[in-house]
């Protein structure tokens, strides 16, 4: 294994990938040398041409998370423009702040739907895809990232519907692990801490917070998108060929603490 890291020939999806943790990721791969199709809401302009800048092609998608429909959709046009689908980085997600005893059953349902609905039955179409490439004779292997949280872990504040999708995150990740580590599929997740994200506006607005935040995480600052692309490489890498079903933290100690 003389370039473990390599990701020459393979192709990516990744989901929300038109700024922050998602785009960070889909550069990283493209930077690897993969292909990389992305879907979302939002014409990804700068992401484009970030992955063309590294020499890699580059698709679209144009698609709702909020329902499971565009699914099969996403799947058909990143096989159309890439070929084949190697590697799927589930991203997209949304959160939705409110005191539990207030939280309402619509900021519930929309959550959930983006965070962990979307991404169980992306994942199955993935594996769909993989599955019938290997039918058809071909040597085809594929790694999906799942992005959880550090509320796959903890509770959090004011955060219900957030918290239970990312603790379902994580348990799909080892669902998936065991039914698919078999055959052919390697399921992770990548867990990270407090990123500059647009998710995460109100809370470094927060003076109070922000330092509370900013006191418990040992390596003394936020983390930025960039952080999550190293790992999100070698999870879509012949180097975690044998890694399956962790959620790793990626929260500059933040755990440990």
């Amino acid at each position: 294994m003389s370039k473990p890291f390599d990701l020459s020939g393979r192709t990516a999806l990744v989901t929300g990938a038109n700024t922050g943790i998602g785009q960070a990721i889909a550069v990283a791969l493209a930077e690897a040398g993969a292909d990389v199709a992305v879907a979302g809401r939002t014409p990804p302009v700068e992401t484009q041409a970030m992955v063309e800048r590294a020499g890699r092609r580059f698709v679209a998608i144009s698609a709702d998370f909020t329902s499971i429909e565009p699914v099969p959709r996403i799947m058909e046009e990143a096989v159309a423009g890439l070929g084949h689908v190697d590697i799927l980085v589930n991203n997209a997600g949304i959160i939705r702040r409110a005191e539990s005893i207030d939280f309402s059953e619509a900021d519930w349902d929309d959550v959930m739907n983006v965070n962990i609905k979307s991404v169980f039955f992306l994942c199955q179409a993935f594996g769909r895809h993989v599955f019938a490439r290997r039918a058809a004779g071909e040597d085809a292997k594929g790694k999906i990232i799942n992005i959880a949280s550090m509320l796959s872990f903890q509770g959090g504040i004011r955060v219900p519907s957030y918290t239970a999708s990312k603790s379902g995150i994580a348990g799909v990740t080892k669902l998936l692990a065991c039914e698919w580590a078999g055959k052919g599929i390697n399921v992770n997740a990548i867990a990270p801490g407090y990123v500059e994200t647009n998710n995460t506006t109100a809370l470094r607005a927060d003076e109070t917070r922000n330092a509370e935040i900013l006191a418990r995480i040992p390596a003394g600052r936020w983390s930025l998108p960039s952080d999550m692309a190293g790992p999100a490489v070698f999870l879509a890498s012949d180097a975690s060929d044998y890694v399956h079903g962790i959620t790793l933290p990626v929260d500059g100690g933040w755990l440990a603490r």
